[in-house]
């Protein structure tokens, strides 16, 4: 159990990472940017797919963050 929880933890950070990264278009052009913006989109996109197009803010990051909580929560 705690390696899962720290390997969401790992995760949740990679999140965050990505969505600072997005406000530096410069460096998201790095490799190893792009790779973690991969990694990071993988359980994004259904999220994303359920939402209304057009929003101003991309909430994803946040309601995926609170679906780890949760989950972290519970085991």
């Amino acid at each position: 159990m705690i390696i899962i929880h720290y390997l969401l933890r790992i995760f949740i950070y990679i999140l965050i990472i990505d969505v600072i990264l997005s406000y530096f278009p410069q460096l998201r052009s790095q490799e190893w940017a792009r790779r973690l913006h991969q990694i990071a989109d993988v359980p994004q996109k259904p999220i994303r797919e359920m939402l209304p197009q057009g929003l101003p803010l991309d909430p994803t990051p946040m309601i995926l963050i609170v679906l780890i909580q949760i989950l972290m929560y519970l085991l």
